[in-house]
């Protein structure tokens, strides 16, 4: 584990009062896997204040980070079957630059400024409101990591949820944490599709397609395309998404990675200040799937439709 250290923002440090977290699959850091030994402030990040919480959506357990026992660290945990009704308070922190661009326990993609979180035992992914109790701020995150794995920790927030909360700084906070079913919450927001299950997360599926990165919750988020859509753009090239990050280093770093594991070319392409990672362009829908089998031989499970124009 880390020691704990002080730091300010951008200078590569850990933030004040906030230790490896855990989150991520931190465990398999002595393998190797992280570039960081420690967790870090962004360098230069975006403005975060003014993205939005995520959507709460009806979807099916994802694949990944679901057993029902689990152990860490010689620790045994066990996920809960249902969210729904789940109030906790405790103690958040948050996890940035280390666990940033990898794999989170549920198979996408860690960016740190999208309004995501990491939990024990709720299932992943689950949506939950985390109010912070001593200024009342209040967000909704998409919960699709585990950990803290620090028993006097309740949750794990993302860089841009806990900046929305005001805990950065501290680098802990007193919440409260209350699970939302999304059928009831889409019922009183006047959402149209309360009833229609998303694919899981980590299944690739033709079904799924991105929600604009300028406005998402979530970096996964699913729409209603279809590979049958992609074919009929009028001529507009299409690309498999694989991820929206906050950073262009890590946007850049993962353009090469997928250049070496994959036989189609790879663009980043820069919206609003985030960076969307993206295969193509594919000449025609039928080239969708079998590049979609050659990210998952590379280890990328989520991939999502979307056009040159988007």
């Amino acid at each position: 584990m880390a020691t704990l250290l002080t730091g300010c923002a951008g200078s590569g440090t850990q933030p004040p009062g906030q230790q490896d977290s855990g989150s991520a699959s931190s465990p398999s850091t002595s393998t190797g896997r992280y570039a960081m030994s420690g967790d870090a402030y962004p360098q230069d990040p975006p403005d975060v204040s003014q993205i939005p919480d995520a959507v709460p959506r009806v979807e099916a357990p994802s694949r990944g980070g679901n057993r029902p026992v689990y152990e860490v660290w010689g620790k045994t945990y066990r996920v809960l079957p249902d969210a729904r009704g789940y109030v906790r308070q405790g103690t958040a922190s948050w996890y940035g630059e280390k666990f940033h661009g990898y794999a989170t326990s549920n198979g996408e993609i860690y960016d740190m400024y999208k309004m995501s979180a990491a939990h024990r035992s709720l299932p992943l992914p689950t949506y939950a409101r985390v109010t912070n109790q001593d200024n009342g701020r209040s967000v909704i995150v998409r919960v699709n990591d585990r950990g803290p794995f620090h028993s006097d920790r309740e949750i794990d927030l993302s860089y841009a949820a806990a900046a929305r909360l005001d805990i950065l700084e501290r680098g802990t906070g007193r919440v409260k944490v209350e699970a939302i079913d999304p059928v009831v919450w889409l019922a009183e927001n006047g959402g149209s599709d309360a009833s229609r299950t998303v694919a899981p997360a980590g299944q690739a599926t033709a079904q799924a397609s991105p929600r604009s990165v300028a406005s998402a919750g979530a970096v996964n988020s699913g729409g209603g395309a279809t590979s049958a859509d992609a074919g009929s753009a009028d001529g507009v090239p299409i690309y498999l998404q694989i991820a929206a990050l906050g950073s262009a280093d890590n946007a850049r770093a993962l353009k090469a990675r997928l250049e070496r594991e994959l036989s189609q070319p790879v663009r980043v392409a820069d919206a609003a200040g985030m960076y969307r990672v993206q295969v193509g362009p594919l000449a025609h829908a039928g080239q969708v799937e079998p590049v979609r089998a050659e990210l998952r031989r590379a280890g990328f499970d989520q991939a999502f439709i979307v056009n040159g124009a988007d």
